[in-house]
């Protein structure tokens, strides 16, 4: 089973929750009002903008990504 490595690039965060309302079980608001990978699938505890997450989520994320207005959510197949 593949995974995928998600990337947001917070610095240019709207905060406007598309991501977070297309892909909730990814994406959260934190109290800065940036994006943000869920603790479930942080790549690491400290590091809320990367996560690795299960390829049969490939479509939630995608829709995510495609409907950020800002373009700022990257993601790539990993093994």
């Amino acid at each position: 089973m593949g995974k995928l490595r998600v990337t947001i690039d917070r610095e240019q965060c709207i905060g406007d929750m598309v991501c977070a309302n297309l892909c909730p079980q990814v994406f959260a608001i934190d109290e800065e009002s940036k994006s943000v990978i869920v603790d479930e699938y942080r790549e690491s505890p400290d590091n809320p903008s990367v996560g690795i997450v299960p390829d049969e989520l490939e479509e939630c994320v995608e829709n995510a990504a495609s409907g950020c207005p800002v373009g700022i959510i990257s993601y790539e197949k990993i093994e």
